[in-house]
């Protein structure tokens, strides 16, 4: 990059006094690493945009058979012209929450030891580790959750007693964690938290906390070494340290962090469609057996639709591709904003 200055100092030789001005010269390599990037940039956002024209088109016969009732019908009836996503779509919802509720504080943990107490020659291999953990397929995250997770927390032991039914029983006031006919003083089979929204969310926990943890650790790191210094010349302890400095620096990316995470969980599929019975009504108790989600609805019901039940599973796709774009958007304006995705724009 080669820079021209004209003005007063310039070489002009007829002493005129003008307004200084630097021009930069780009290199040709500048020019075209520009040009390339720029270009990378379009094609994603084209692409996005295609896929949210193909949805649209291929969902419309759906769309003018059932208009804004499709977000609001609790049944799925193709041949009778009577579908919609409403049971499902609170089932995404509820799934969702209960993995963010779980994994934030775990991503949180681990990104602030990684980051603050393990030794230097740990680090490396704890961030390994959690990066492999993103790159485990979401098949083998619903196997492990179908034959392990799901029989251990609901039979602990000789009492016979779970998780999901200690809940049930002593915290019945809560109606997320209601169970419909449960009575504790009665012996009940397993049957009625099987299936539950509450451990399709814990899987789905599993899932996306590599995410948030990944990015929540890199702006940890970046938070400056000067108020860090400054703190414990204050006489702060190392957590005194993390409570003033580190976290308040990576606030804005622990929100954009969660809200990746939360758009990640939004379209989980198999691991889902493994662990959960799909039910088309809203479900709102986490601990019952039943629920289900979009993604699941799609790979459950593709196969046996006809051309009307694929043009409301095409709706279906596209409503969860508006809520996963909402929310990365919303990820992106929440880091940029911060001092944290200041820091790493700079």
């Amino acid at each position: 990059m080669t820079i021209v200055v004209t003005g007063p100092d310039a070489p002009t030789g007829t002493g005129a006094e003008t307004p200084r001005r630097v021009r930069q010269g780009r290199s040709l390599s500048d020019r075209f690493f520009r040009g390339v990037f720029r270009l990378a940039g379009v094609v994603v956002l084209a692409i996005m945009l295609l896929v949210g024209i193909f949805l649209t088109l291929r969902a419309l016969p759906a769309l003018e058979t059932m208009g804004w009732r499709f977000l609001t019908t609790q049944e799925w009836d193709p041949v009778g012209a009577n579908f919609g996503v409403a049971g499902v779509l609170v089932g995404t919802l509820l799934i969702a929450a209960v993995a963010i509720v779980i994994a934030v504080p775990l991503a949180v943990g681990a990104a602030l030891y990684i980051t603050e107490y393990a030794p230097r020659r740990i680090a490396p291999i704890l961030v390994n580790l959690v990066d492999l953990m993103a790159a485990v397929p979401s098949v083998v995250y619903g196997i492990w959750g179908l034959y392990l997770l799901e029989p251990r927390l609901l039979v602990v032991g000789e009492q016979d007693e779970g998780l999901p039914r200690w809940l049930a029983t002593y915290f019945a006031w809560i109606p997320l964690f209601r169970v419909d006919d449960y009575d504790p003083r009665e012996p009940i089979s397993d049957g009625a938290f099987t299936s539950s929204t509450f451990i399709a969310g814990i899987i789905v926990a599993m899932m996306v906390t590599p995410i948030i943890a990944s990015v929540m650790r890199e702006v940890f790191s970046q938070a400056p070494v000067s108020e860090r210094e400054g703190a414990y010349a204050l006489g702060a302890t190392k957590w005194g340290m993390i409570r003033s400095v580190v976290l308040p620096f990576g606030r804005g990316g622990m929100i954009g962090g969660t809200m990746l995470g939360l758009g990640r969980a939004l379209g989980e599929t198999i691991g889902v469609y493994l662990v959960i019975s799909v039910v088309f009504v809203i479900q709102p108790h986490i601990l019952q057996s039943g629920g289900g989600s979009i993604s699941s609805l799609i790979a459950l019901k593709y196969a046996e639709s006809n051309e009307i039940g694929i043009a409301g599973l095409m709706a279906a796709g596209l409503v969860l591709f508006a809520m996963t774009l909402i929310v990365n958007f919303g990820a992106g304006l929440v880091i940029s904003r911060s001092r944290s995705g200041a820091a790493s724009d700079a």
